[in-house]
């Protein structure tokens, strides 16, 4: 390539990273500003951008929303690091390929790339025997879901059921029937829409309503105390910290990795005989994980035992879920005056869904991405976005709110509750807009040497992607490598 040719292509790259990493740094600041955090003093210092998104190609801004969300979460740990260790913040390094590669959620386990679709999940054209052409998503990769929407369709349970049976009994229903029967039924179907048929729909405005990361105080009458931090033992920003992680489904999992990828004791909890999907290997990176059944009395003790040392419980459950069990934002906060409760959900605390069970997959169809991307891409049908997006932003943003109410907890005292939703982040997505498509070809299924990592795990070798942010300075090895649920006592 001629000199010129060459100087003027790496021109016209500087300038779309320098547009590009001006997009995450207004994001970043935003974010923070709306956490009440303090100023960030000298932010180009602060934090160091780098790379991009071309491998994951997309009408939507994958490469802002994501590297903000990392980034604001790394910076609340460098605010930590400092408030803990009276020294000046760590600067962050945030490489954009790298996040958008750890949103990918690959991984391999002893040499293997597991299967992380159901053979029934997915999309599916809807209605055409009724003259009312439509597309409906299914996300079936927990057995129960699976079958509840078979005996929905009046076909057989079972793994033996295939994809070709149900595309054809599909024909005989609409897709917004099948998405209101589901929903009574407590399964996860979803009718696809688009954005302007979402911003019509009552949910979409109780979600707009709704703080992108919201935290809010659950006991202003009688504030907590500030909770003694204990001494870190290792220069890492939330060493011994202590997080109580009941959540199993990506975005939550993504949080509470997070934070333990900056040292944080992670406690990961599942109930006896729930199901898992297989990317728990990957999600359990960092965490401590154990078996305890919340139903039982035992149980009950054992987690009001773990809550009373706790600094964070995350929970990813419905919404309302966990009530019955005296596990609520308010019960809990009167257990462990102080806590940090995050919590998780589809699609938010209000409107008519309030309840939905939904998966990013879901969301995406809902609310009218999948359908912009399928045009963006000229094709006439649906098109999902290269990368679960809206469940790893979630999961980086929630990160961020919990660790700007530890951070407020340790300033002010109270007890804080912060909530994130998927559906709330994809409109925090689509406002950011839409433009070409690159003319880049997609990233191959597997990410690039420099972002992986390998570790001995529990659940057997495992390579994946390393964590996407730096605290340049600090050590960032895992607290532990992961173990299967049930590998580890359910203590501290």
């Amino acid at each position: 390539m001629p000199a010129t040719t060459t100087a003027t292509t790496n021109t016209t790259t500087d300038a779309a990273h320098g547009l590009l990493h001006a997009a995450i740094r207004d994001a970043v600041q935003t974010l923070w500003q709306q956490a009440g955090l303090p100023d960030l003093a000298g932010d180009e210092s602060g934090l160091a951008l780098s790379g991009d998104g071309r491998a994951y190609p997309s009408s939507f801004c994958l490469d802002v929303a994501a590297p903000a969300g990392v980034a604001a979460s790394s910076l609340a740990s460098a605010l930590i690091y400092q408030r803990r260790q009276h020294q000046a913040m760590p600067q962050v390094a945030v490489d954009v390929g790298h996040v958008l590669a750890e949103c990918s959620g690959y991984f391999t386990l002893d040499g293997q790339q597991p299967n992380l679709w159901a053979p029934i999940s997915g999309l599916y054209a809807c209605g055409a025997d009724l003259g009312e052409p439509g597309w409906l998503r299914i996300h079936a990769n927990f057995e129960h879901h699976r079958d509840g929407v078979l005996r929905l369709l009046g076909l057989p349970t079972g793994a033996a059921t295939t994809r070709q049976q149900v595309a054809e009994a599909l024909k005989g229903w609409a897709a917004p029937a099948v998405e209101e029967r589901a929903a009574a039924l407590g399964l996860v179907v979803a009718a696809a829409r688009s954005l302007q048929a979402w911003r019509a729909h009552p949910q979409s405005a109780a979600v707009a309503a709704q703080p992108l990361v919201s935290i809010t105080q659950l006991d202003s009458d009688k504030p907590a105390a500030p909770l003694e931090w204990p001494a870190p033992a290792q220069p890492r920003p939330l060493d011994g910290l202590r997080v109580l992680d009941l959540t199993r489904i990506l975005a939550g999992p993504v949080a509470a990795r997070s934070l333990a990828a900056q040292g944080a004791d992670v406690l990961m909890l599942n109930g006896p005989g729930l199901p898992n999907i297989e990317a728990i290997a990957d999600l359990s990176r960092g965490k401590r994980s154990a078996l305890l059944d919340l139903k039982s009395t035992e149980g009950q003790s054992k987690m009001a035992a773990l809550l009373s040392q706790a600094h964070v419980l995350l929970q990813g459950y419905r919404p309302g879920a966990l009530d019955a069990l005296g596990l609520d934002p308010p019960s809990a906060a009167r257990l462990r005056p102080g806590i940090v409760y995050a919590s998780l959900s589809a699609y938010g605390r209000s409107g008519p869904w309030a309840d939905r069970r939904g998966f990013d997959s879901l969301v995406q169809t809902v609310c009218g991405i999948n359908w912009a991307e399928g045009q963006a891409f000229g094709s006439d049908g649906l098109r999902a976005l290269p990368l679960q997006i809206l469940d790893y932003s979630a999961g980086f943003l929630l990160a961020f709110g919990i660790q700007a109410a530890l951070y407020r907890q340790a300033s002010v005292g109270g007890s804080w509750h912060v909530q994130v939703s998927l559906a709330r982040v994809a409109q925090w997505l689509q406002a950011m807009g839409q433009r070409p498509v690159p003319a880049a070809p997609a990233q191959g299924e597997v990410p690039g040497a420099a972002y992986l990592e390998a570790l001995d795990t529990g659940f057997g070798h495992l390579q994946a992607v390393r964590h996407s942010a730096v605290l340049q300075g600090l050590p960032s090895a895992w607290p532990h490598a992961g173990q299967p649920p049930g590998g580890d006592m359910p203590c501290w």
